[in-house]
């Protein structure tokens, strides 16, 4: 899919298509990147506590990153999915 296409899509489809391609490749890469990337997508979502806890608690990272396509977390990570999707067209 082109990055134009992957723009207008809703950002929980983006975290499904993309969280789905990486469990299928074993793109564990991507995963911790993720994980690496909802503190700071939780503190420009205005969830400032959730990111001191998300730096904390890995088990709440893991959590996030099977959740994080969902409300203003989505939004706040459509960037850093369309990215990822746009590199894997076949995603």
């Amino acid at each position: 899919m082109k990055t134009d296409q992957l723009e207008a899509l809703p950002a929980q489809e983006l975290h499904e298509r993309a969280v789905n391609y990486a469990v299928r490749h074993g793109d564990f890469g991507f995963l911790w990147e993720l994980l690496k990337v909802i503190p700071a997508a939780e503190a420009a979502s205005g969830n400032s506590d959730e990111a001191a806890n998300d730096l904390s608690r890995v088990s709440a990272l893991l959590s996030d990153a099977m959740a994080a396509g969902a409300g203003e977390l989505g939004e706040a990570l459509r960037p850093f999915y369309v990215d990822y999707l746009s590199k894997h067209p076949d995603a």
